[in-house]
């Protein structure tokens, strides 16, 4: 089993906004895995960031990150995608909103990990996705 921390939960924790604690508690002793989502999320915050301190406090937080398990997209992660964005749209939610959470719940789909995030309305009545908030 496993666990992949959403992107909100990532910049939480950079952000000190999020105590690691309670993170760690949430997460139990699953395995904590990272998606490529995220690291292109991550990656954008530093590429936009104009504050030299800032941007270098946000480059080695991500390098950080990038020596974690690492869930990349496959084509299984597509097929999950597809069936979460058709569901979104089929109740009424735009998926256009909200891709880079679609991708990052299928790869818990795909995986059968638990999604961490502190945006739990993001990933609300997604079918066969075990999502939880610390």
């Amino acid at each position: 089993m496993g666990v992949i921390f959403d992107t909100s939960i990532w910049v939480g924790l950079a952000s000190g906004q999020m105590p690691s604690q309670a993170i760690l508690r949430a997460a139990g002793d699953e395995q904590v895995y990272i998606s490529a989502i995220s690291l292109g999320e991550l990656s954008f915050g530093v590429e936009s960031c104009s504050d030299p301190a800032t941007r270098m406090l946000r480059i080695r937080y991500l390098r950080s990150l990038q020596q974690r398990p690492v869930l990349d997209v496959s084509s299984l992660t597509a097929s999950a995608f597809g069936i979460l964005a058709a569901f979104m749209k089929q109740s009424g939610r735009s998926p256009r909103t909200r891709v880079n959470d679609i991708w990052i719940a299928a790869q818990a789909m795909e995986n059968d990990y638990a999604l961490l995030t502190a945006n739990l309305k993001d990933f609300e009545g997604l079918p066969g996705l075990r999502v939880f908030c610390p």
